[in-house]
């Protein structure tokens, strides 16, 4: 806003100089003088004042601060995958209580047969808890 006050106060001291220059006395002389010769004074001295007070205006318009509408954008949130568990393999603990010796071709038979959830490759199957157990024959 001030620089506004600033532009109009500078055209208004411009005009204030150029217009007291021109005068009835020379209005009432403009007719002789403009048949005696060409003399394009006045129309420089105009030519100079507008473009005084287009640059003045040119720059106080220029110079006004530009607004923008700011609009926060919130980022994507980051997301980690989780690490994969490893877990050690329990060790097992083989008992014969007078039944099936492990891993023999009936042991395997009878565990695949009496749990469905048997893995032949470890030896053991899934109980209704959700644990593994190793698959004893007995």
């Amino acid at each position: 806003m001030n620089n506004v006050i600033k532009a109009a106060v500078l055209a208004l001291a411009t005009a204030a100089t150029v217009i007291p220059t021109v005068t009835t006395a020379q209005a009432e002389d403009w007719g002789r003088r403009h048949y005696r010769h060409h003399d394009n004074s006045d129309a420089v001295a105009l030519g100079a004042l507008g473009l005084a007070t287009g640059v003045i205006i040119g720059g106080a318009v220029a110079s006004q601060p530009r607004y923008q509408e700011r609009v926060y954008v919130d980022p994507e949130p980051e997301y980690y995958e989780p690490r994969p568990v490893y877990r050690r393999a329990r060790p097992v603990v083989v008992e014969t209580y007078g039944g099936l010796e492990p891993w023999t071709p009936s042991w395997y038979r009878y565990c695949s047969q009496r749990y469905r959830s048997f893995d032949s490759q470890s030896g053991t199957f899934v109980g209704y808890d959700g644990r593994e157990y190793f698959c004893r024959a007995g």
